[in-house]
């Protein structure tokens, strides 16, 4: 048995060998483990519980399937599908965690989140995030038509895009020294995380313990999961779609 951590999938109906790779995915490795953990970008965007969309519901069936196999799902927000709300994890049987929570991986205080709070050298992304999390925002944007929210959420998403694009590969990745703070203040020598695209486990040394921060791939060209299992040992890997 395993505990599996995946992140940034990004699934959209413009993709559906990704779609079809993350399906194989949850039949093949997932329905074998003790549990599942998301963090964070499972969908491109979100904009509502109530868009009702056939990719939606083919991925809520697949993972109420893996939940009726005695796997739980957990998930955790990302900076494209924080609007997912519990109407919709409750179609999934999945359940909704915190931006940040400490879980027990085979007795290893583990922090998991999706990442994108590390990465402090990008402060226009901070704070447009912290606006875009403003709960009456947030309720003001899923009271309009869903149409009307689909074309906002197309125009943010060209911004980003073009933001991203004058940013500098340092900006965008997470902070060294905001890393070492949570785990710091979380009392934790482990952290699994998403958000940068750039899978890899850092060895690092806290307090005089040695520490290690996993870093999740996206779902691009190939699937990647860490597998973390009984013994204490763990497995970054990557897998064709």
């Amino acid at each position: 048995m395993t505990v599996l951590f995946i992140a940034d999938l990004h699934l959209s109906e413009a993709e559906p060998a990704i779609t079809a790779g993350f399906l194989a995915f949850l039949q093949r490795d997932a329905a074998n483990a003790s549990a599942l953990y998301i963090l964070g970008d499972l969908f491109e965007f979100w904009i509502g519980d109530d868009d009702p969309s056939e990719l939606h519901e083919q991925v809520a069936q697949a993972l109420s399937a893996l939940h009726d196999r005695g796997v739980p799902c957990y998930f955790i927000h990302g900076n494209r599908d924080f609007l997912l709300g519990k109407r919709y994890a409750d179609r999934c049987k999945m359940t909704l965690l915190p931006e940040k929570q400490v879980i027990d991986v085979y007795g290893t205080q583990t922090l998991i989140l999706h990442g994108d709070t590390l990465c402090t050298d990008d402060p226009s992304y901070l704070r447009f995030r912290r606006y875009m999390h403003n709960r009456f925002i947030q309720r003001a944007f899923l009271c309009l038509p869903l149409f009307l929210r689909l074309k906002i959420a197309n125009r943010l998403r060209s911004q980003s895009t073009m933001s991203n694009q004058t940013k500098s590969q340092v900006m965008m990745d997470v902070n060294s020294l905001a890393v070492i703070s949570e785990m710091k203040k979380y009392d934790v020598v482990h952290m699994v995380h998403g958000h940068t695209h750039r899978p890899a486990i850092h060895d690092m040394t806290i307090k005089g313990k040695l520490s290690e921060r996993v870093v999740l791939g996206a779902w691009h060209s190939q699937g990647s999961a860490l597998y973390a299992f009984p013994d204490g040992s763990i497995d970054l890997t990557s897998f064709p779609l």
